[in-house]
């Protein structure tokens, strides 16, 4: 059976045109602009399966008649549906706690609230109401980076732990980075924990897994799943800080000895389970690695990335046209790429290629060629966030960004949020978590307050994160959809901008009456230096 997602086009235009159904045990049907001694067949297309009276939200089942035609060819010129087991990839909540400059355990909580405001673009999976969106906003040095890190270093220990087992070296090099300013943070154990759900599952299960880690290597870790109907999480494996504590009672019984043999202090039991092949485990770390990073306030990994190619890029001339509708987006000049392979050096096997932009030329129909790093630096970046945005719109996964503003114009990026934000283009329920400066973003027309996020560093140099949703005023009020969150953000009202002094530190270097001194009190008009 399929669900119908989205209902258009002429066979939903065409019953409705002629049939008007007045919902009832017996109900009627009444034919429009009827022909005395015609006859007319009515069909019943649909089957009306849900309805969320709270988010105005209807879910249509096939009628078994006619669930052959729908899921034809032909009937989905006419319907889009969507197979009811195909759940998608979907983060609902991030925690972690002493890592970098979060001492105490931070949230970043990606279900929706009760909030009413666009609750269109809402996804319910078994019981969860999931966000598409969260943007993290915060002052420079208050800890917003640090988020993406933290889950950063969650999804590489999942997937290369293996590869530290008794080894202490290695591990010391990778260990988790605590808070360090206070002796008792600097010694003790780092957490992260991730509660989401998994592609496929039929069942809807939610999932619950985390670990700690301390100087040493692995103090704690759990992986727990719930059913769509259960109240409660059922352990799938436990391990604690002793090897008296250590439960995986639901993974296979042949697999069970083998971990047990071969688990290292340094070592995750879902890392070390996916390397053995047990189903369990290689899901969980198979979730970390489809989600994706970039990092564009480390000049490292952005030459990295703007250097990164779109998949089928080089070898396929209409995955090329594909990024020169991206970029028609945004920019029209570019009409097509050239791609060139380097000839290798004899020293690096690794094939190198020259990409030349093609531009039309504004006297004739010729095209001017282009060095794909000579263009701004807004559009390496934008080239650069093509093959991760076409990875996680395709598989469902999340996108994490550290500064998504940076080197991008405010409606170039408002372009980019959008495509997550429409259901239409983000069809498979990918999700964007980033970090930004940019204001513009910030507005009640744009984003719903439970996916506005800030982080405040203190004056002992601890970040705290939380959301506008959760936000309670001077009056013990909480904020309103229909304010101006832009303009209340910068006044302060949220908290999380930077406190400024002014800078006064080149005034005494100069003398009263020295070229360009400033006025010692300013009346509101210019006093020109002299020339002393």
């Amino acid at each position: 059976m399929k669900n119908i997602k989205k209902l258009f086009g002429l066979l939903f235009a065409f019953v409705f045109a002629l049939v008007q159904v007045n919902a009832a045990n017996n109900g009627t049907i009444t034919i429009n602009k009827a022909v005395v001694d015609e006859t007319y067949s009515i069909y019943r297309v649909l089957d009306l399966e849900t309805y969320d009276k709270t988010n105005n939200h209807y879910i249509y089942r096939a009628n078994e008649k006619f669930e052959a035609f729908i899921t034809s060819t032909e009937g989905q010129k006419y319907l889009e549906v969507r197979n009811e087991n195909e759940v998608a990839i979907m983060l609902i909540q991030f925690n972690f706690k002493n890592f970098k400059s979060f001492r105490e355990e931070a949230t970043l909580d990606l279900s929706a609230t009760k909030m009413t405001e666009f609750s269109d673009r809402v996804v319910i999976i078994g019981s969860e109401k999931i966000l598409p969106v969260a943007a993290i906003y915060g002052a420079n040095a208050s800890g917003k980076s640090n988020i993406y890190s933290a889950f950063e270093y969650m999804a590489e220990y999942v997937a290369d732990s293996f590869k530290y087992g008794d080894e202490e070296e290695k591990f010391e090099e990778y260990r988790p980075t605590p808070f360090l300013f206070d002796s008792t943070s600097e010694d003790a154990e780092s957490s992260f924990e991730v509660y989401f759900t998994l592609p496929g599952d039929k069942n809807e299960k939610t999932y619950n897994y985390g670990f700690c880690v301390d100087k040493e290597g692995v103090t704690e870790e759990w992986l727990n799943s719930k059913a769509k109907t259960a109240r409660k999480y059922s352990t799938v494996f436990y391990r604690g800080n002793s090897d008296s504590e250590l439960d995986l009672s639901g993974l296979p019984k042949n697999s069970r000895d083998n971990i047990k043999i071969a688990l290292e202090k340094q070592v995750l039991i879902a890392s070390l389970g996916a390397k053995l092949k047990i189903s369990k485990c290689k899901v969980i770390r198979d979730w970390f690695l489809t989600n994706e990073f970039a990092d564009f306030g480390d000049p490292v990994t952005n030459f990295f990335l703007s250097r990164r190619l779109p998949r089928g890029f080089v070898d396929d001339k209409n995955v090329q046209q594909k990024v020169v509708e991206y970029f028609a987006s945004f920019d029209e000049h570019i009409k097509d790429f050239r791609v060139e392979k380097v000839p290798s050096d004899g020293e690096s096997k690794e094939e190198k290629y020259k990409i030349n932009a093609l531009h039309k030329k504004i006297d004739s129909d010729e095209m001017a060629e282009i060095p794909l790093g000579a263009e701004s630096a807004g559009t390496l970046k934008m080239f650069a966030l093509y093959p991760e945005l076409q990875e996680v719109l395709e598989k469902g996964s999340v996108f994490f960004i550290d500064e998504l503003n940076a080197r991008l114009h405010p409606l170039l990026v408002r372009n980019f949020l959008l495509t997550f934000l429409n259901p239409e283009i983000n069809v498979n329920h990918a999700q964007l978590v980033f970090t930004t400066h940019d204001t513009w973003q910030l507005s009640n027309q744009l984003l719903r307050r439970d996916e506005i996020w800030f982080v405040e560093k203190d004056d002992r140099g601890v970040s705290m994160l939380y959301s506008l949703a959760d936000f309670i005023d001077e009056d013990g009020a909480r904020i309103r959809k229909d304010e101006s969150y832009e303009k209340n953000y910068l006044i302060g009202k949220y908290g999380a901008i930077p406190t400024l002094k002014s800078i006064d530190m080149f005034k005494s270097a100069q003398c009263p009456g020295d070229i360009g001194s400033a006025p010692t009190e300013w009346n509101g008009e210019i006093e020109h230096g002299k020339r002393g």
